[in-house]
């Protein structure tokens, strides 16, 4: 009994306590790794989902930016398109939309009074108004040029015979451009009878080439624009001595619906031209003015 106690028990006691210890503690540093791998796991798919979202946010918010750039861009091309069309809207669309009315003396006078207004005094002005005795029947827009020159010079074949002066017309039409004359003679042709007939524009033909021709021979009409006819009265080439008929052709539109007097240019050179003695030819009863 003695050997048996005597025995080194405390050593089996011993080693079975540390093989129980650690056979405990190989789990528990088993299991370690399993937490922190399922824990990475975890903060990988929240990295994960967190980049996600904020490739959506910035994706939506690139959509969002080139909407407003397109939204914006329509808006530009929109207000740009409405000024352009209100642009044209001032250009010939009045005229057009307006229903075409005749002239009358009236238009005449006040176009006359309106010019002088800012350059001459009251007294002035007084002497160059026209009354409605200076002025022949007005075209009401359904006659042809041929057709209302028979109404308003019915005596015409005696009056063509009776002119004999050089360096003047019985009759002057005054339109706006080199076209418009062309046309203007050819439709003289119902009217004209034996009467020679003259162009006066400035397209292709110089001044002293006219001035030859109104003082070789007898002219019966004259046919032309007022910047034209103002520089031949303005060198004499043109005289009011034989003239009777001022015709003006007040009420022709062109493509874009202006008339004569809607061209600023055409308009200056008219009223420059009625200043070289037409207006006193009409108050003083020679002249007579026409409205086509």
């Amino acid at each position: 009994m003695a050997d048996d106690l005597g025995d080194e028990w405390w050593t089996q006691g011993d080693n079975s306590g540390v093989s129980e210890v650690e056979e405990d503690t190989q789990p528990l540093e088993e299991e370690q790794p399993k937490k922190s791998t399922s824990k990475k796991r975890k903060g990988e798919k929240q990295v994960q989902d967190n980049t996600k979202k904020k490739k959506r946010k910035k994706t939506v918010k690139k959509e969002c930016f080139i909407t407003q750039e397109r939204s914006e861009e329509k808006d530009d091309k929109e207000s740009n398109k409405n000024k352009k069309r209100r642009k044209k809207k001032t250009i010939t669309d009045v005229l057009t939309s307006a229903e075409p009315v005749p002239g009358s003396p009236a238009d005449l006078v006040s176009l006359l009074k309106s010019h002088h207004s800012q350059t001459r005094s009251v007294i002035e002005q007084e002497e160059l108004m026209l009354s409605e005795s200076c002025f022949l029947s007005s075209n009401d827009l359904t006659h042809s040029l041929s057709s209302y020159l028979k109404e308003v010079c019915p005596k015409w074949a005696k009056i063509q015979k009776q002119h004999s002066q050089t360096r003047s017309v019985v009759l002057l039409i005054v339109c706006g451009s080199a076209l418009r004359t062309i046309d203007l003679i050819k439709h003289l042709i119902a009217f004209k009878g034996q009467a020679k007939v003259l162009k006066l524009f400035a397209k292709h033909i110089k001044v002293d080439e006219q001035i030859k021709l109104l003082s070789k021979g007898v002219t019966h009409i004259a046919v032309g624009t007022p910047g034209r006819i103002c520089a031949l009265l303005e060198k004499e080439g043109l005289t009011t001595q034989g003239l009777k008929y001022l015709v003006l052709d007040w009420n022709y539109r062109d493509q874009k619906h202006r008339r004569m007097v809607d061209i600023p240019e055409v308009k200056g050179d008219l009223l420059k031209m009625m200043d070289h003695g037409l207006i006193q030819s009409c108050r003083e009863g020679t002249v007579k003015i026409g409205l086509f």
